[in-house]
């Protein structure tokens, strides 16, 4: 029987194993013993939610699939016909190869070809591997063609302390402004986040706050990354950190997901190297030129930070 996510690809160091697949390259399970790290899926199912995609050639969402780039209009196919937008790249549903890796590493590439609403040739590659501090993930694209490209690049896992839902958990995210947005998800500029429901810098129980929203003005720590804690009262705390490719980070807690028995049952937290939209707003978005390659890394520590 063929999998609805394809061959899986499994990586262990320690107590941690994490379950790569063939579609996507997602990243569909990541444990530490019996306790969940990331709220993923079942080999039996479709990955819903976008939960582990990588993100590519965009993240998030572009009003109407529409953009124009040097003075040519290009509609992308509608993938969010409910918010009328095309969402999350074009990478998600590919089958990517496997090219090599180790017990606890492993690669995957996928040549994303021009398309409807796309003119352009990329190499993609995803590197995953695990050691004693957790998981990293890197992202690796060359704009093959002979023309500059829009490029952008996210990732969707949902991080979870395991348990039910996340509404018990403390959430800590470094950064001191938001993008409100439009009723189709689309940012309507930037606010600071003093005195708002989404000032989590210091850390805040979620109880029952809906967000869905990006971030920016990052916090850094000394090694360049910056760290989003989700934590239990009982001190489990998973932390998603993001390098300085990065300068957005996504935060969803899943209360709009379609299928009611998975929401907020984990906290997607989105590592973006620009904002929804960025198609039309350019904000962050990068100017790929041919031959010229764009790396970027994330990853997942699952264990209490020490000190």
């Amino acid at each position: 029987m063929t999998l609805p996510s394809g061959g899986q690809h499994t990586i262990r160091h320690g107590e941690q194993t994490a379950v790569i697949t063939e579609v996507g390259a997602g990243l569909r399970s990541y444990t530490v013993g019996s306790r969940p790290v990331i709220d993923g899926y079942p080999p039996e199912d479709m990955c819903t939610g976008a939960r582990g995609h990588s993100l590519i050639p965009w993240p998030n969402r572009v009003r109407d699939g529409r953009y124009t780039w040097d003075g040519t209009a290009h509609q992308l196919d509608l993938t969010d016909p409910g918010k009328h937008g095309a969402i999350h790249g074009l990478t998600r549903w590919a089958p990517w190869q496997y090219v090599g890796g180790s017990e606890a590493t492993a690669s995957l590439s996928y040549v994303l070809h021009a398309c409807p609403g796309w003119s352009w040739v990329l190499e993609c590659r995803l590197d995953y591997s695990l050691d004693s501090q957790g998981l990293t993930v890197r992202t690796v694209v060359t704009n093959a063609s002979d023309a500059p490209c829009p490029y952008g690049t996210g990732a969707h896992p949902y991080i979870t302390v395991g348990r039910a839902t996340i509404d018990t958990a403390s959430c800590q995210v470094p950064a001191d402004v938001y993008f409100p947005v439009d009723e189709l998800g689309i940012p309507t500029g930037q606010s600071p986040v003093d005195g708002t429901p989404y000032d989590l810098r210091r850390g805040q129980r979620l109880g029952d706050r809906r967000i869905d929203t990006a971030y920016t003005q990052l916090h850094l720590d000394a090694d360049g990354r910056a760290r989003v804690r989700l934590s239990d009262p009982d001190g489990t705390t998973t932390t998603l950190w993001a390098d300085e490719a990065y300068p957005y980070l996504e935060i969803y807690t899943g209360d709009t997901l379609p299928e009611a028995d998975r929401r907020r049952t984990g906290l997607a937290v989105e590592p973006m190297t620009c904002v929804p939209d960025a198609f039309n707003s350019r904000t962050g978005l990068t100017v790929l030129r041919p031959g010229q390659t764009h790396r970027a890394r994330w990853g997942i520590e699952p264990f209490p930070p020490s000190g």
